[in-house]
């Protein structure tokens, strides 16, 4: 059987085209992988805006313009079929998790492509930091924390994270590491005692699943292109869709090209 490490992007994109459902952290080794989030051109200015203010948490791969569901970073593809899994809001309200977005796209739809931090994972693996996720065959964990973020118009919330435990003596190599990927989030936001980001329970994260944290291992934070999703929770637009957490949209980019020397 064909590794979901060696299945290139077009190949993955199919297969979740075709209804295949699971999280995408180590798939498609060495390319790049991309939060979506997909809102009004009435509200697109506006996150657009936070973004730019919050570019640690959200960094922008790509956008597509209104109606426009293909790009350069998904050649051939379409961004309404071509994510394994999608959270459909209104009002800021989840009402659904569908599969395929056909039925919810609107001609006025402007698509986000935000910096995912799948993408220096295997950066982390070449440099020997095992990832608990992966290992466990389980969603990354990310949290609401109690930093917010810049507001921007009508668009405000918290900084979501995610987390993966690392071995007291390699957290400087994480960060050393990541902070070579400053697209895609790049070095962490905080190490160590979640308390001080607001995070009650690592055990019980807001989206994802919990991992086991081994002795000796440290929780180490990163800033989370889920992010906008819960802007769009605080500030309740109409329509708004986005990758499930953890189900990103595989593109034709190489993790490379985001790496600074």
């Amino acid at each position: 059987m064909t590794s979901r490490a060696s299945i290139l992007p077009a190949e993955a994109r199919a297969a979740f085209r075709a209804g295949l459902v699971e999280p995408t952290s180590g798939w498609s080794r060495g390319y790049a992988q991309a939060n979506v989030l997909s809102i009004s051109r009435e509200h697109a200015f506006d996150l657009m805006l936070f973004a730019q203010r919050n570019p640690k948490p959200c960094p922008i791969l790509g956008i597509l313009e209104p109606g426009h569901t293909t790009g350069p970073l998904l050649a051939g593809g379409d961004i309404r079929t071509d994510v394994p899994k999608y959270t459909v809001y209104r009002n800021g309200e989840k009402v659904d998790e569908p599969t395929d977005i056909t039925g919810y796209w609107q001609d006025d739809l402007v698509t986000f492509l935000i910096g995912c931090s799948f993408t220096f994972e295997a950066a982390l693996q070449d440099g020997g930091i095992r990832i608990a996720h992966i290992d466990q065959g389980v969603n990354v964990p990310m949290y609401r924390t109690n930093r917010a973020c810049d507001p921007a118009g009508s668009m405000s919330g918290p900084m979501v994270v995610s987390m993966r435990p690392v071995p007291a003596s390699q957290v400087a190599d994480a960060v050393r590491i990541t902070s070579r990927y400053p697209a895609v989030h790049g070095a962490p936001v905080h190490v160590g005692n979640p308390g001080e980001l607001g995070i009650a329970d690592l055990g019980r994260p807001d989206f994802g699943d919990a991992v086991e944290i081994p002795a000796g291992h440290i929780p180490v934070f990163w800033a989370c292109g889920v992010t906008p999703q819960a802007a769009v929770m605080q500030s309740r637009p109409p329509l708004a869709i986005g990758h499930a957490p953890g189900h990103m949209l595989i593109t034709d980019a190489r993790d490379s090209d985001y790496l600074v020397p």
